[in-house]
């Protein structure tokens, strides 16, 4: 699920730190939105943005950082709103709906944990690619 690469040049201490700040922003507005999807997402755009224009190595993990807050905004999303049409309608507790707060939980999980990873890890200057995210990230930013 997550790699580490060699990048293009060694990033500086400073770089390092923006990089790392990404994913640190990301598990920062986890924490305090948590009931809320949305507000990760939104910290980690605004970071994204003023970051846009940082170096390379910056650039690449601050969308790495952002397209993993978009799919967690989907999945978490998707969750949030059926739970509030089971409580507020007579829509009844499936094992659908069991079946995919599992799924949701084990994936924020997991997100969780890989975040801490990768903020740890691009901190000392490794460039970490994730699965999915990785390779779309190449796709988006250029150097």
């Amino acid at each position: 699920m997550i790699s580490t690469q060699t990048f293009p040049y060694v990033p500086g201490e400073h770089e390092s730190e923006k990089a790392s700040n990404s994913y640190l922003m990301s598990l920062i507005a986890f924490i305090a939105g948590l009931p809320l999807p949305i507000v990760n997402l939104i910290a980690t755009v605004i970071f994204y943005m003023g970051n846009r224009k940082g170096t390379y190595f910056v650039r690449w993990h601050c969308t790495q950082a952002l397209l993993s807050q978009l799919s967690v905004l989907l999945m978490n999303s998707a969750g949030f709103w059926w739970t509030i049409s089971i409580i507020f309608t007579d829509e009844s507790i499936t094992s659908n709906y069991i079946a995919y707060i599992f799924t949701v939980i084990l994936f924020n999980i997991t997100e969780f944990i890989a975040t801490i990873y990768t903020a740890i890890k691009t901190r000392k200057g490794i460039h970490v690619e994730w699965w999915f995210y990785g390779g779309l990230t190449n796709l988006i930013c250029r150097p």
